[in-house]
């Protein structure tokens, strides 16, 4: 066979290959299900009526549609930002009554009815701080036999201390450190954590000793620094 009949040869196989494979695809084709079109007319209970032509919305429809994503996104925006309301008001509730940045509010006295705290418990011993990273890091030294948490202002997690965390209830020197810092960060002397915020709540609890909160008091003022 020489080179022009092979090409002809070629030709005429590609040629076949091609009318089978369309006729395949005649053979297989289908109509569209009507469960996956638009229909002309959507009643929706909230918007009303929708009107679509071959699947798009009129000037009407769209605007309905337009006004109900920006409601959506709002809604959002108002759930979403919750978090960071509730931790701005408690900011701002401990201020008002004295209570400022990198102080420690504790409760000596435990909690009763009148405080106000919805998950607080009468028989356990609290402290509770905001802490300002504005001016750089800041190393909090935390309180043996105890257990507690740093949280961001979106009440993100940071870390855990004490029993549940690195130092294992045995009390430790955490250092952290402001959204966006490049700097020298020492290796091995503290526990570092990073925060989101530039405010960073430190929520921990301490157990009483033969149902006396003083011993445990007198702890917590004594080893707890920032």
């Amino acid at each position: 066979m020489n080179a022009k009949q092979s090409k002809n040869l070629i030709t005429a196989v590609a040629v076949l290959a091609l009318v089978v494979t369309t006729m395949t695809a005649s053979a297989q084709r289908t109509d569209m299900p009507q469960s996956i079109t638009t229909p002309d007319r959507v009643q929706s209970l909230r918007l009303g009526t929708l009107n679509f032509k071959d699947g798009f919305p009129d000037d009407a429809t769209a605007q309905k549609l337009f006004d109900e994503l920006d409601y959506v996104h709002a809604v959002e925006a108002v759930f979403g930002g919750y978090a960071a309301v509730k931790q701005l008001a408690l900011l701002k509730g401990f201020r008002a009554v004295g209570v400022n940045d990198n102080d420690v509010l504790v409760t000596s006295g435990l909690m009763d009815a009148k405080s106000l705290f919805l998950t607080a418990n009468a028989d356990t011993y609290y402290f509770w701080a905001y802490l300002d990273l504005t001016k750089g890091p800041l190393v909090v030294e935390t309180p043996p036999e105890s257990l507690g948490i740093f949280d961001d202002m979106w009440w993100n997690w940071i870390g855990d201390f004490g029993f549940p965390g690195p130092d294992r209830g045995l009390g430790g020197k955490y250092l952290l450190l402001p959204p966006g810092y490049n700097g020298e960060v020492p290796e091995g002397a503290y526990y570092v954590r990073r925060s989101n915020t530039t405010h960073v709540a430190l929520v921990g609890r301490a157990f009483l000793q033969d149902n006396d909160p003083k011993p445990v008091d007198a702890i917590v003022k004594k080893t707890l620094k920032i």
